[in-house]
């Protein structure tokens, strides 16, 4: 059983690392592009994305998943992708305005360079941590939404991994008979979820320039903080 929870890592990391640099990759050439160019681009871009906002997503892959049925790794990459986007892109978007009429932005405009120039080289290097942050978010999704496919009979049954596990479980009525069938890929996708959560908290914090302060004092030693609160102590002068 080991050997197949081992063996299923595999398409769940496809799965979670295609998804997350696919709609991660749309959403930065959508949301960035649609605040920069303004206007009409920004309009239509913001319909296609407001459209998939609104339509819940996982029972959107469930009508895709039934008419796909038997879907491969990268059909389910594919789809996953193409409709898991759009919140991402509402951030990025939101992140590339705020950044829109900043002095650097204007001095390349003032230079003549070109708007390809400018999203590519000025606007999302400085949007670096988002997008991570982005990509680790988007990942997670993927590995849960496709396990919830799988194991509700909307993958490829004859592909080995922990959603397919938990789907052959479930009909052979493993929790009667076998419990850990179930337990050892169920904790799996538990375990990974948490260790995607845990990166995307961790570069939220180094990315974000409001908790740095925090994490600099939160990591001073006590004893530079007692030596640094004694000299101040003494500088001032005696009543």
């Amino acid at each position: 059983m080991w050997a197949q929870v081992v063996w299923g890592t595999r398409p769940v990391l496809l799965i979670a690392f295609g998804v997350g640099l696919g709609a991660t990759g749309v959403a930065v050439l959508i949301g960035v592009a649609a605040a920069y160019l303004g206007g009409a681009w920004d309009s239509v871009l913001n319909v296609i994305t407001d459209v998939l906002l609104v339509i819940p997503l996982f029972p959107l892959l469930i009508v895709i998943g039934s008419y796909l049925h038997g879907a491969g790794t990268g059909v389910m990459i594919a789809v996953i992708t193409l409709t898991g986007w759009s919140y991402t892109a509402r951030q990025l978007r939101a992140q590339a305005l705020s950044l829109r009429g900043r002095d650097f932005l204007e001095a390349a405009r003032v230079r003549g360079e070109r708007g390809l120039y400018v999203i590519a080289v000025e606007i999302i290097p400085t949007m670096t941590s988002l997008i991570v942050a982005s990509f680790l978010t988007n990942a997670l999704y993927a590995v849960l939404f496709s396990s919830g496919l799988q194991f509700i009979g909307l993958g490829d049954p004859s592909v080995v991994s922990w959603g397919t596990m938990l789907y052959w479980a479930e009909n052979n009525e493993a929790f009667q008979v076998a419990p850990l069938w179930i337990i050892a890929p169920g904790l799996c996708i538990v375990a990974l979820g948490a260790a995607f959560a845990l990166i995307n908290y961790a570069f939220d914090e180094i990315g974000n320039p409001a908790l740095r302060p925090l994490l600099r004092r939160a990591g001073r030693p006590a004893s530079r903080r007692i030596a640094g609160t004694a000299r101040r102590a003494d500088a001032q002068p005696a009543s």
